[in-house]
């Protein structure tokens, strides 16, 4: 008897469920990942993250060889040939079962079913959350708002501590799978650990020394004190499980407190959460509907010049800037940063949140469609516990409050290096850095009426 674990974003052999299940019933195991290129060139994933992507596949191909499972990777070209590919590996392999995480968006959720109804021996295991699916408010329906969601999460998470599992045990002698093949346009990015006990040392790393102060300096972009380990949840080398056993073991209690750095990081996990409930409960966002219907009837007036001057940091507004010059160099943007570029480009440019919702897909390494798409939306007030639309950030701000000494803002725009602290947030034309693009004040009067006029 042979078992297949199918692997998708969950590229890692430790607390992998799947691959322990498989491991435990079966003699003869191996793995699979399907490649779509198609796929990722449609959606225009970041050169950052395709190698990213590779490095992971690689780590993970060299994890299973040590337990002596073979670690086949596909060419499948497109995400919908994913039955055709994944029969033809049952019949060639002499499968009799293929282990997989089950998955919950839309189109995954379709391809898992096509799997079955052709015949595919599926077996989908849940994984990837914290919180089960069917977690559910007073009246029975799914959540809306964010507080009482990780109200109800913490209750239950304390009630039922999730455990993680071992890595499991050797299956057969030790075997050296091949390299993933290259797949399009890659940017270096081998800043960012690729491989599972460098990730896991990186966690530790946080919990043990920054979590306690993640309350008090998450949001000054010019400090290292956010935990940078999203891009590794995204490609699922890290479980939200292993997060929070890692944050409960240096933390203790604290993690329960949402005043406490290690409770309000719990909440940044639960967020994640709560987006991929918001994603499976409500598909429309998954379609690229705003959750708040009314919000379709926005007239974004949408200038492409305006967007361009975004998206390649030279709105004339520094801390704006800063940050999408700092996406533009290292595929990364700090999460307060993401606030403010998202807010200035929806209230103060007045161009539709899909607009910067697609670039933010198409440029970070940490690429996540629900928290992408969950930011988004809440910045540009179209979506589940959205911002108020009539708050609305004032970017100069922003950048005195996150900022205050501009050593952010100097080290991505050098050529402010020379302002003093007063003077950067608000410079005067400087050489090559342009003047401000829209006048904040003026502009935020007309979101405030671009959101009245189709709310009455």
């Amino acid at each position: 008897m042979t078992a297949v674990v199918w692997f998708r974003n969950d590229l890692r052999s430790l607390d992998h469920r799947a691959l322990s299940a498989a491991c435990a019933k079966h003699q003869n195991v191996r793995g699979l990942y399907l490649l779509s290129p198609k796929q990722l060139d449609e959606h225009i994933i970041a050169p950052i993250r395709r190698h990213y992507l590779r490095r992971a596949l690689d780590e993970l191909g060299r994890q299973l060889g040590d337990l002596g499972i073979v670690f086949d990777i596909i060419d499948a070209g497109h995400f919908t040939d994913a039955t055709k590919h994944l029969g033809n590996y049952c019949r060639d392999h002499q499968i009799d079962t293929v282990y997989a995480h089950r998955e919950w968006l839309l189109d995954e959720i379709r391809r898992d079913a096509a799997c079955i109804e052709a015949g595919v021996p599926l077996t989908l295991i849940d994984d990837s959350l914290l919180s089960p699916l069917d977690i559910a408010t007073g009246d029975g329906g799914p959540y809306k708002v964010f507080t009482p969601f990780s109200r109800r999460c913490r209750t239950q998470l304390m009630a039922n501590f999730p455990v993680c599992s071992r890595r499991p045990k050797a299956v057969a002698d030790k075997i050296d799978n091949a390299p993933c093949p290259r797949f399009g346009q890659e940017q270096d990015a081998s800043a960012w650990p690729a491989n599972q006990d460098d990730v896991l040392e990186q966690l530790r790393g946080f919990c043990a020394e920054r979590a306690h102060d993640y309350r008090e300096y998450r949001d000054i972009p010019d400090l290292d004190n956010t935990s940078r380990l999203s891009a590794a949840l995204s490609l699922g080398l890290l479980s939200p499980r292993q997060c929070l056993a890692r944050l409960q073991q240096e933390c203790g209690d604290a993690i329960w407190d949402t005043s406490s750095g290690a409770g309000t990081w719990l909440n940044e996990l639960l967020w994640r959460e709560f987006y991929r409930h918001v994603a499976y409960h409500f598909p429309q966002v998954v379609r690229g509907r705003a959750f708040q219907a009314y919000t379709e009837q926005i007239p974004w007036p949408n200038d492409a010049a305006l967007f361009d001057a975004w998206r390649e940091g030279r709105t004339g507004y520094p801390i704006v800037d800063a940050g999408m010059r700092q996406l533009r160099d290292t595929g990364w943007m700090h999460n307060r940063l993401r606030m403010i570029t998202a807010s200035f480009l929806c209230k103060d440019l007045h161009i539709d949140w899909r607009w910067g919702e697609r670039y933010f897909m198409e440029s970070l390494i940490d690429a996540d469609f629900c928290s992408n798409n969950g930011g988004w939306q809440w910045a540009a007030s179209t979506g589940t516990d959205a911002a108020p639309y009539f708050r609305i950030f004032n970017p100069t701000t922003q950048g005195k409050r996150f900022d205050p000494n501009g050593d952010f803002i100097k080290y991505y725009l050098p050529e402010l290096q020379d302002l003093t602290a007063k003077a950067i947030h608000q410079p005067k034309e400087q050489g090559n850095y342009p003047a401000p693009v829209v006048d904040h004040q003026k502009v935020r009067q007309i979101t405030l009426a671009l959101f009245k006029n189709v709310r009455d």
